[in-house]
């Protein structure tokens, strides 16, 4: 840990100290200043450079953005229009409290796995995948679209084999995954790279729901697209929310053009 000069003058780290307290590298550290990511305090006579306080809190935003699978372009947009530090550094602590939740959970389901298989004794399917359910999406689901379609959908879930519970995630990775790939891409949210990700995710939609046909309207498809928007969960799925709001609009011209 380095300081310019005099008692009052901000600390400064060298580009190998934050390297070393980040588990990254140097040659890293130098990229992410190339594409416009991270700008350096200063850079030395040698050519060395020297990262402030603000520059590490903007590091911490890059690998927490990064660890959500996000692209370093979308990284960049998402640093560029939120750059509020308070509320997106609120927002991080939401998004690991959840996810630390999670992987606790997943963390003492294993263990008790493994306790039991040791010692012979059984298992049950509720203590095995504790932390592995789809319910984690709850509250959301009654409070938008009513006990009822969360009874259904649970009933037709659990009416699955493991067998087609796995192909229905890796076909939802996959439907999922192309409008994400759309909208990093930055095709126009009319063109027809992004329109066919589009009609494919709405079919997925609707075959995924055999127990509500209301799943796939016109007003259920928009409110859909909104709550990928509004809900960072969701929008990390999507590239974050620059991504999540191109596929909101790209989801708005294909319902106009086929609802």
């Amino acid at each position: 840990m380095s300081t310019q000069g005099g008692g009052s003058t901000p600390m400064e780290w060298s580009i190998q100290e934050v390297a070393k307290m980040t588990g990254t590298t140097s040659r890293t550290l130098r990229h992410y200043g190339e594409v416009g990511l991270l700008t350096p305090a200063r850079i030395g006579r040698n050519g060395y450079r020297f990262y402030d306080r603000d520059a590490l809190v903007q590091l911490q935003r890059i690998l927490l953005l990064r660890g959500l699978g996000l692209s370093l372009p979308v990284i960049k947009q998402v640093l560029t229009e939120h750059t509020d530090v308070d509320e997106a550094l609120q927002a991080h602590i939401g998004w690991l409290h959840q996810e630390r939740e999670r992987i606790g959970r997943q963390i003492a389901s294993v263990e008790r796995t493994l306790a039991a298989v040791q010692q012979g004794e059984e298992l049950t399917m509720e203590t095995m995948f504790d932390g592995f359910d789809h319910h984690q999406y709850e509250d959301e689901v009654r409070q938008r679209w009513g006990d009822d379609a969360w009874r259904r959908s649970t009933q037709w879930w659990t009416s699955l084999s493991a067998a087609e519970q796995q192909a229905f995630k890796q076909r939802a990775a996959q439907v999922n995954g192309a409008l994400r790939e759309a909208a990093e891409a930055g095709h126009p949210p009319d063109s027809e790279p992004f329109q066919r990700a589009v009609e494919a995710h709405h079919t997925w939609l609707g075959e995924a729901s055999p127990h509500d046909p209301a799943a796939t309207t016109r007003e259920r498809y928009l409110c859909l697209a909104d709550m990928y928007v509004a809900d960072d969960r969701f929008a990390a799925v999507y590239g974050g929310r620059v991504c999540a709001e191109r596929i909101r609009e790209a989801v708005g011209v294909w319902v106009e053009r086929n609802l």
